[in-house]
């Protein structure tokens, strides 16, 4: 098509020159009989049309314009036509300026001018061919940059979301890293601060208990209102300062809990006066206990001191009155953290207050930590139940929010009910046993020693002291087999449990009452269990008491003590 060339002429003879000048350039002549045929070959493509002047009086108008129109944008047909001198009338200079692309020849021309003429037409056909060709390039090169673009574009948006994926869960990991580094931080200085508080409250302790005891031999020794009045007063004081090392030495978790099979509904149930007097009347107590039994080994009394102490908590909270509800139900727990897998028995006390802001819910059960005014409180009493929920084999937790109140949970871990009641121990008359009977100290607190000497010296026992396990070892060695030995727990070099086992495998199973106030109670209780077992401070008619039952099997011909 590109080297095909339409002729169209009315004359013959025009027709064969157009025709030979034609076939001359190397290219195809296409004799077109008619307009029909010429227009049939337009549409079909071709590199010129050649026509006379007698053609254009034929050349169909709406046809023509119509095919002229919608050439494409590089296309612009050229025409060669040769027309006499008498042609140039106005009708056939419109019909040429219609045509657009035209080269004008006169007739008769030479053969050169009519052969540069075609030429020039075919060379400008082909050039157009040529950009059609070229643009056809473009459009497939476009075509294929949009493709192209839009796949990048779809990887792009894959790899951006593989990317954000990748960033959220980085986010998440960092998060959760930053929040166990947190919590293992909290612990640590929690552990830091428990040890320090426990050693500064076992020392402050022993010093409460040497008070405690001299408070007590005053008493005994002088009857006077007024010495009796002082001595009353010192020993409420001595109290007061006794429930503070308590809690600091429950918040290390080395206060000597005495954990017994109890009952917490039954418990509780008993505290319910003891609690809506603590909360006072602006504030009512509803009590919501499981109708399951709820039995757990725990210290009875710190189990009460805690519910005293988030009662005063709540009520602190609803200073214009609310709700308090505490309530037990068993929970099924997974095994998280430091807790087993198991049935546990919950004790959750809940108050409508005011709340706790988000940022300092997080340090409540730090020791000290309080949001009550300056002299308001110690910052000790979550703490404290913190501490004996843990060293109770549980744990405590706390739920709150601003204006919506605050629940405080407390986990143990649940055992069967017991199958018959134990009864208590019979009562033995104190001096009747006690007196005459040998009895061997182990204190390393030289005033502590003393003072437990004086008092069982007050008893009528014959009393010998050791400041330390090793010179205990060292007196069974030498003298007579004691009747009794009083130990205390912390004693540099060796516990006061292990001294227990030493002495028992030289002597025998010699009664034994452990006086202390910061001791593991797990070796204790597999050495002596909990029945000889006594909380410093404590006053002479509890350790008179306690001496009495340690001996009253020995008095009876029994056999004195066990190891447990």
């Amino acid at each position: 098509m590109e080297r095909r060339v339409l002729i169209h002429a009315p004359e013959p003879a025009d027709a064969d020159a157009l025709a030979r000048t034609t076939r001359g350039l190397g290219l195809n002549a296409v004799a077109c009989p008619s307009m029909s045929v010429l227009m049939a070959h337009l549409q079909e493509g071709a590199a010129a049309a050649l026509l006379t002047g007698p053609s254009l009086a034929l050349l169909p108008d709406a046809a023509l314009q119509s095919w002229l129109s919608a050439q494409p944008a590089w296309s612009d047909f050229p025409f060669v036509v040769l027309m006499g001198q008498d042609g140039h009338t106005p009708q056939a200079m419109a019909r040429l300026r219609e045509l657009g692309n035209v080269v004008v020849v006169d007739h008769p021309a030479c053969d050169e001018t009519l052969t540069r003429a075609v030429h020039a037409a075919v060379r400008q056909r082909h050039r157009q061919y040529t950009m059609r060709q070229q643009i056809d390039q473009l459009e497939a090169a476009r075509a294929e940059v949009q493709r192209l673009n839009t796949g990048l574009e779809a990887r792009i948006a894959e790899r951006t979301r593989e990317l954000a994926g990748a960033n959220d869960r980085l986010t998440a990991e960092i998060g959760e890293r930053e929040r166990a580094q947190t919590a293992l931080l909290h612990a640590q200085k929690m552990e830091a601060v428990g040890r320090l508080t426990g050693g500064i409250a076992h020392d402050f302790n022993n010093l409460l208990h040497v008070v405690q005891m001299n408070l007590d031999l005053l008493g005994r020794i002088s009857k006077e209102a007024k010495v009796q009045e002082i001595s009353g007063r010192a020993r409420g004081a001595v109290a007061k300062g006794a429930r503070l090392t308590s809690q600091l030495l429950s918040f290390s978790r080395k206060q000597s809990l005495l954990p017994r099979l109890s009952d917490v509904n039954a418990l509780i149930e008993g505290m319910r006066e003891l609690i809506a007097v603590s909360v006072g009347s602006a504030v009512r107590v509803e009590l919501a206990l499981d109708p399951a039994p709820c039995w757990a080994v725990l210290d009875a009394s710190q189990l009460e001191m805690a519910l005293i102490n988030l009662a005063v908590n709540a009520r602190e909270a609803m200073a214009a009155g609310g709700v308090l509800t505490v309530r037990t139900e068993h929970v099924q727990r997974e095994a998280a953290g430091s807790l087993p897998a198991g049935d546990f028995v919950a004790v959750r006390v809940q108050d409508t207050g005011a709340g706790i802001p988000a940022g300092v819910l997080g340090q409540v059960f730090d020791p000290f930590f309080t949001t009550k005014p300056l002299g308001s409180g110690s910052g000790l009493g979550l703490s404290q139940v913190y501490g004996f929920a843990r060293q109770s084999g549980g744990e405590a937790t706390i739920d709150s929010e601003e204006g919506r109140g605050t629940r405080v949970d407390l986990l143990f871990p649940a055992v069967a009910a017991p199958a018959d009641d134990v009864p208590p121990a019979p009562e033995a008359a104190i001096q009747a046993v006690a007196a005459g009977r040998s009895v061997l100290v182990v204190e390393d607190d030289a005033e502590v020693r003393r003072v437990i000497a004086d008092s069982l010296a007050l008893l009528g026992c014959r009393v010998m002291q050791a400041a330390d396990g090793r010179q205990g070892l060292e007196i069974l060695g030498a003298q007579a087999r004691p009747d009794l030995m009083v130990v205390d727990y912390a004693m540099p070099g060796m516990t006061g449990a292990e001294f227990i086992v030493h002495a028992r495998q030289r002597v025998g199973a010699v009664p034994v009452v452990l006086a202390t106030g910061y001791a593991d109670m797990a070796q204790v209780g597999r050495v002596l269990g909990t029945q000889s077992i006594l909380i410093k401070p404590f006053e002479i008619s509890t350790l008179a008491a306690c001496v009495a039952q340690a001996l009253a099997p020995a008095a009876r011909g029994g056999n004195p003590g066990t190891l447990h």
